[in-house]
């Protein structure tokens, strides 16, 4: 298991900063009182700061299975796009910035269960770092959106010969730019994996 960012355990201003976040979602879910619920963080952050599965969590942490649900209860819960909010308005000082990577790489994570949203949403707040690949491989809706409103205006209603001339013209173009717009289907994973 390699470390890819450097982990601690949640320092106690870190914990009270995240706590309302986890907090919030906790009230949402229905179930069983946690043990530990730093202690359950704490160990989702450890793993995030690797690239190991959840298979290879170290027992201290818990059971593998436990922790995973979690986070998937958290990802499911919107958790990591708050999160993300939270890091675009809050200043640089604040002590969710010192977890910014790690918080990132969840974001990554969880876009795999989420989909789109995440993805849409760290667009849009210009926190690039947390796409799970490049920003050129990835669809990018409000791109898409802005070239079929673009496409409806300047043929609302075609003329025939206009429209063939136009399309033997700007045709491809437009092609290269929705296909980009929609991403690309599959992003290998030495791509992934490449990224911090």
């Amino acid at each position: 298991m390699q470390q890819r960012v450097p982990f601690s355990a949640l320092s106690d201003r870190q914990w009270d900063a995240l706590r309302p976040y986890v907090l919030a979602q906790k009230a949402s879910n229905a179930g069983r009182k946690m043990v530990d619920l730093r202690e359950r963080m704490n160990a989702i952050l450890f793993l995030l700061s690797t690239d190991a599965p959840w298979r290879e969590l170290p027992e201290r942490y818990g059971p593998p299975g436990t922790v995973s649900r979690h986070f998937r209860r958290l990802s499911h819960g919107g958790f990591w796009e708050h999160l993300l909010e939270a890091l675009h308005d809050l200043g640089p000082r604040h002590p969710l910035q010192q977890l910014r990577r790690v918080i990132f790489r969840g974001a990554r994570r969880a876009a795999k269960l989420v989909g789109l949203r995440i993805i849409v949403l760290a667009r849009r707040l210009q926190l690039l770092e947390a796409l799970p690949g490049p920003p050129w491989l990835l669809p990018d809706p409000d791109l898409s959106k802005t070239l079929v409103e673009l496409f409806k205006r300047r043929f609302e209603d075609p003329e025939p010969r206009r429209f063939r001339r136009w399309w033997r013209k700007m045709g491809r173009t437009y092609i290269r730019l929705f296909s980009a717009a929609t991403g690309r289907r599959h992003i290998p994973r030495c791509v992934r994996l490449a990224m911090p």
